[in-house]
């Protein structure tokens, strides 16, 4: 029954991640949040950049908390990691941090607030738009299919050599049965010489 669920809720993730990437990134990680704001007919796009208190992790539900200091005001939102209002996410600067959730930051403000910055290096998306998984699909099938002629080409080559190798025995052959025919008319000659005189 969870196993059913398990997949459902993975399909889910690929139809909502689909046209839109989510990097990797953790708590204490600055994040940009970009968001589709729609009001009546019209929509538009709004920025809400922090610091990425927490994060939940639990399939379709999963979400991240984002706090920001705003006029002297902590301002916190809670976003759904897979929603449909988040237009893209991206890491500002990445945090080195040993908790999960950092409530503490709360209680701070100005420079006790601060988090060290950390190098982890280029880490790959946490979900990367299906189109790309689509051409490295393709790009393994490709893969898969230049092995396939490796081997078939090695298998000719194989085979040609053998051809080659059973021609050279042949051609082998042939030379020494020219070389007794050689022989022979000479033989003869001497043969002939000999009843001659």
């Amino acid at each position: 029954m969870s196993n059913l669920l398990q997949t459902f809720e993975k399909k889910q993730i690929e139809k909502l991640t689909g046209k839109k990437r989510i990097p990797t990134f953790r708590t204490g990680d600055t994040l940009k949040v970009t968001i589709r704001i729609t009001e009546g007919d019209k929509s538009r796009l709004q920025a809400f950049e922090g610091m990425c208190i927490a994060r939940k992790n639990n399939s379709v539900n999963s979400n991240f908390t984002v706090r920001k200091l705003s006029h002297g005001e902590g301002v916190e939102r809670v976003f759904p990691l897979f929603g449909p209002m988040i237009e893209k996410i991206e890491v500002v600067r990445k945090g080195d941090v040993r908790r999960a959730k950092l409530y503490y930051l709360r209680d701070r403000t100005g420079k006790k607030a601060r988090i060290a910055d950390r190098d982890r290096g280029d880490e790959a998306d946490q979900y990367a738009m299906i189109e790309e998984d689509n051409v490295q699909e393709l790009s393994s099938n490709e893969n898969e299919s230049s092995v396939e002629t490796q081997q078939e080409t090695a298998n000719e080559v194989k085979e040609v050599e053998a051809v080659q190798d059973k021609q050279k025995e042949e051609s082998s052959e042939e030379p020494k049965v020219e070389e007794k025919k050689e022989e022979a008319p000479a033989e003869e000659a001497e043969n002939k010489t000999d009843e001659k005189s």
